[in-house]
């Protein structure tokens, strides 16, 4: 009995328990001209987005992402300024400010990854077997 008892004890004690591993953190973005923005208000529009950011250089293109129904925003959108270096400076002007009453975040956008179950074409290589 006292044997059971201890084995159950040992079973379900902290020390045999295992925290789980820590989060993976996603990669830093390559820098490019294209900014990702999130934490946006509901209220934000593309052409308030274009205004901020304006301080920092030449904007190319600016776009609050919005809801298909609603037609009020996501909370992100995108920024693409002329040059690195004014990118680099939109993020350093805009990044943890406030936009709308709501902190903003700035950072290098990733490039969109490919659709679940589409694999990318093969490189070009020999012609199959059989084939010349």
């Amino acid at each position: 009995m006292t044997a059971m008892r201890s084995a159950f004890r040992r079973f379900f004690s902290i020390s045999s328990f295992f925290p789980p591993p820590p989060a993976a953190v996603a990669p830093q973005a390559e820098p490019s001209t294209n900014l990702f923005i999130s934490g946006l208000s509901k209220r934000t529009t593309s052409e308030g987005l274009m205004e901020a950011f304006s301080k920092f250089g030449q904007i190319i293109h600016a776009r609050v992402v919005t809801d298909r129904v609603s037609g009020y925003s996501k909370g992100f959108g995108f920024v693409r300024y002329a040059t690195l270096a004014e990118a680099a400076e939109g993020i350093k002007g805009m990044d943890g400010k406030f936009l709308d009453g709501w902190v903003i975040f700035a950072e290098y956008a990733r490039p969109r990854p490919p659709p679940p179950g589409q694999t990318p074409p093969p490189p070009p290589s020999e012609p199959p077997y059989g084939y010349q």
